[in-house]
């Protein structure tokens, strides 16, 4: 995750939903697999690409340094 950033983690792939609870920075998450949703722009570059890191629980990929700007993991489905 991106240094000196808290990042807000959310109940879905995008903006519009409702914040579950808010990272701390530098925190390391595991991100079991990838889903579109709302464009954001984050320290990493813009994506539409979102993170779910947990049960019901997202986080944009815009902010997550994953080393690729495209899709590291299985699609969620």
């Amino acid at each position: 995750m991106a240094p000196g950033v808290r990042l807000n983690v959310r109940s879905g792939p995008g903006t519009s939903y409702n914040i579950v609870y808010v990272l701390p920075e530098g925190v390391s998450v595991p991100t079991y697999c990838q889903t579109p949703g709302t464009t954001v722009t984050g320290p990493y570059g813009t994506s539409n690409i979102w993170d779910n890191i947990s049960n019901g629980q997202y986080v944009s990929d815009a902010y997550v340094q994953a080393g690729s700007d495209g899709y590291i993991a299985p699609r969620c489905g």
